[in-house]
This record gives C-alpha cells, sequence and structure tokens, in this order.
C-alpha cells in the first residue's frame, strides 16, 4: 500500500485539469502571444522609444527589458513542456524532470525604481502582463508538482541560456 501524497489521491487539482486538458489552449495561447508582442515591441516600437529616456530611465529600461524576456522565455519553457505533455510528446514524470530548470521567480524592479515613472506606457503594460502571467504559471506549477519545485537549484545555474535551449529542444523533440 502507497503512502497519500498531500492531501488524498482523490482530490481533484483544478491547475492539473486545467494543463492536462483542452482548456490548456487559450493559457498557451495567451503566454506564446504575450512573447511574440514583447519581442514585437522590444526590437520595434520600444527600441524606438527607449532612445528618448533620461540615462536613470534608460538604464532601468534596459535591466527591466532584460528581466522581461527572462521573465517570458521562462514561461514559455514552462508552457511548451505542459503543452509536449498535454499532447502525449512527454510524460508528465520527463516534465517534471525537465521543468525543474525552469524559474518562474523573475522580480521586477516596480515603481519605486528612480525612472519608472519615466518609462513607456506600452513597455509598463508588458511587465505588468507578464509578471500576472506569471504568477498564474506559479500557482498552477505549485498546485500541479508542489511548491518544492521552485527550489534553487545547488550551484548548477551556470548558464541559463543553456538550460533553456535544452528545454525548447526537449519540448520540441519529437521520439
Amino acid at each position: 500500500m502507497t503512502e497519500p501524497s498531500k492531501g488524498s489521491a482523490k482530490t481533484i487539482k483544478l491547475a492539473e485539469r486545467r494543463v492536462f486538458s483542452q482548456s490548456f489552449k487559450p493559457l498557451y495561447q495567451e503566454g506564446m502571444g504575450l512573447v511574440e508582442q514583447a519581442a514585437e515591441y522590444l526590437d520595434g516600437k520600444g527600441r524606438l522609444e527607449a532612445k528618448k529616456l533620461s540615462r536613470t530611465a534608460a538604464t532601468l529600461y534596459a535591466a527591466e527589458s532584460m528581466r522581461l524576456t527572462t521573465r517570458l522565455m521562462q514561461v514559455a519553457s514552462w508552457l511548451l513542456l505542459q503543452r509536449a505533455a498535454n499532447s502525449g510528446e512527454m510524460t508528465r514524470d520527463q516534465v517534471a524532470s525537465e521543468k525543474s530548470k525552469v524559474r518562474l521567480d523573475t522580480a521586477s524592479a516596480h515603481d519605486e525604481a528612480l525612472g519608472w515613472n519615466e518609462l513607456p506606457k506600452d513597455f509598463l503594460d508588458l511587465v505588468t502582463r507578464s509578471l500576472r502571467l506569471q504568477a498564474l504559471v506559479r500557482r498552477m506549477d505549485d498546485e500541479i508538482y508542489g511548491a518544492m519545485s521552485e527550489a534553487p537549484l545547488p550551484s548548477r545555474r551556470a548558464n541559463p541560456v543553456s538550460d533553456q535551449i535544452s528545454l525548447l529542444n526537449t519540448a520540441f523533440a519529437r521520439g
């Protein structure tokens, strides 16, 4: 007889039901759409708007842009892994193993930062939406995989870009 984990084995996890069903599609589309919108903004209008900022605001914009892209790449990686599990390309155990490389804790400077009020409104909207999406995904992740899934990896974070490439290769690999 196996020992029950946190809660009963018969407990229905709403986040798990959402992720491993067709109702996952809108969340996936929202996340990937936000990634696309952010990329378009940062490569186009955002680049032009950034040139008009004061030195302080421009520095904050650059730092916050990096946080935004990091946050969105982490969320996209999580969504891709869940989609792979949902479509049967990966088992839930494989996803759980791979998603240990995903960090859903990228912070933001927020409005206390010097120069925040100078940042372009469209940029701030992207930051706010990405933080909301990250919080939703993190809550779902905690419910499905447990709060321990966000524990930092011991001295393994040497190359986050390599981790992202590995995650993307795994998510798109056909077995």
